[in-house]
């Protein structure tokens, strides 16, 4: 782990974001005490990861270094888009 650079170790030690993510799902399945099916679940979960998403417009610092650096270690598994 602590052969990457301090931007990719900041991106990988990051969780508030997961938390936070998985925070806003549980609070939309939180007041429903039972689900019909697992299709309704997935459905509202669906519908809860497409406006949480929404809310995404916050860019990543330096995310041109960190991809530099990504590309570096992990060259073979970042795709490049032009």
């Amino acid at each position: 782990m602590f052969k990457y650079p301090p931007e990719i170790r900041t991106l990988i030690y990051t969780t508030n974001a997961i938390e936070n993510f998985n925070r806003q799902l549980r609070k939309v399945t939180k007041t429903k005490s039972a689900f019909v099916s697992d299709d309704a679940l997935m459905k509202i979960l669906y519908l809860a990861t497409i406006n949480i998403t929404e809310k995404w417009t916050m860019p990543i610092r330096n995310w041109g270094t960190i991809l530099d650096h990504l590309m570096i270690y992990f060259g073979h598994r970042v795709p490049i888009t032009l």
